[in-house]
């Protein structure tokens, strides 16, 4: 069992702080899961740049230690750090195979809020109500965690937060690199958000998109060794078979070509945009069966 504490994406640190608060309720729910699903050996992975946390997950192994090991892993600050199959390879050893799920390596990963979610269920039989969401970017007056209840207007989160300082341009659930944009201030609090974003104009401005000179940032950068610009020109040409062979699917969408990208291509746009167009394809298939 991988605990995923390596919380990776700018701006967002809920998940440090469930692990420096919520000791107990995740100590409680690994010791359940070691008895019931006969785990022999836990791994928490943290990056280097979140003292606390590493410390308090330190204390934690003397509370579920008896038969299984317990391990704290720190690993580089770096992102993707926290992405599924990059946290099994770096605290493992272990590839994914393309197509594959973590427990063909024999592996489980539960986010360490998850696990701490569990815990506190387990202990009292409250469902998931509330959740630790990061209030930030260069539009909110007092950035700050908070504990927020599921389905609490994000206009209310920013005002507790002492407001915005300006109107946002744009206004995101998660971080930077995967987040989504929201839809309105009306918009909810979901049981997945760690995070909510109101980013400036300086912040959320688009560079201009240039022509792609070949240099192969984006390909070198991939966590899974895919070939984004070579995507990109598949999905121009609709080319299904070719989008295929280049394994689209197994994209993350952790937006690392896009990042690199010196020519700021909308590499990582343009592969979810690449999948959809596949499953489009295969479900008119399917359809004529």
């Amino acid at each position: 069992l991988i605990s995923n504490g390596a919380e990776c994406e700018p701006y967002v640190t809920s998940d440090t702080v469930t692990m420096t608060d919520r000791r107990e309720d995740m100590a409680y729910a690994l010791e359940a899961m070691k008895t019931h699903l006969g785990i022999k050996h836990i791994i928490i992975g943290i990056e280097s740049n979140k003292p606390q946390a590493i410390a308090s997950m330190k204390e934690l192994m003397k509370d579920v230690c008896e038969g299984c090991k317990v391990e704290v892993k720190v690993l580089p600050s770096m992102y993707p750090q926290g992405g599924e199959k990059v946290l099994i390879y770096h605290v493992t050893g272990k590839a994914v195979p393309m197509g594959k799920l973590p427990i063909d390596v024999g592996c489980i990963v539960l986010n360490c809020t998850t696990v701490a979610a569990i815990g506190a269920y387990l202990k009292t039989g409250m469902p998931l109500v509330e959740k630790c969401v990061t209030v930030d970017g260069g539009a909110v007056k007092n950035p700050q965690n908070v504990t927020v209840s599921i389905g609490t207007p994000i206009s209310q989160v920013f005002a507790f937060c002492g407001g915005l300082t300006e109107d946002p341009a744009k206004v995101i659930y998660g971080g930077p690199m995967m987040g989504i944009t929201v839809p309105d201030m009306d918009a909810p609090v979901l049981k997945n958000t760690n995070a909510v974003l109101a980013l400036t104009a300086k912040e959320a401005k688009l560079p201009k998109t240039t022509a792609c000179i070949r240099c192969g940032s984006c390909t070198n950068t991939c966590p899974f060794g895919l070939a984004p610009a070579e995507i990109l020109k598949a999905y121009d040409r609709r080319d299904m078979e070719r989008l295929t062979e280049l394994h689209v699917t197994a994209c993350r969408e952790c937006g690392c070509c896009s990042y690199v990208c010196p020519a700021n291509r909308p590499l990582v746009q343009t592969n979810r945009m690449a999948k959809v167009l596949l499953r489009e394809e295969k479900a008119k298939e399917d359809a004529k069966k």
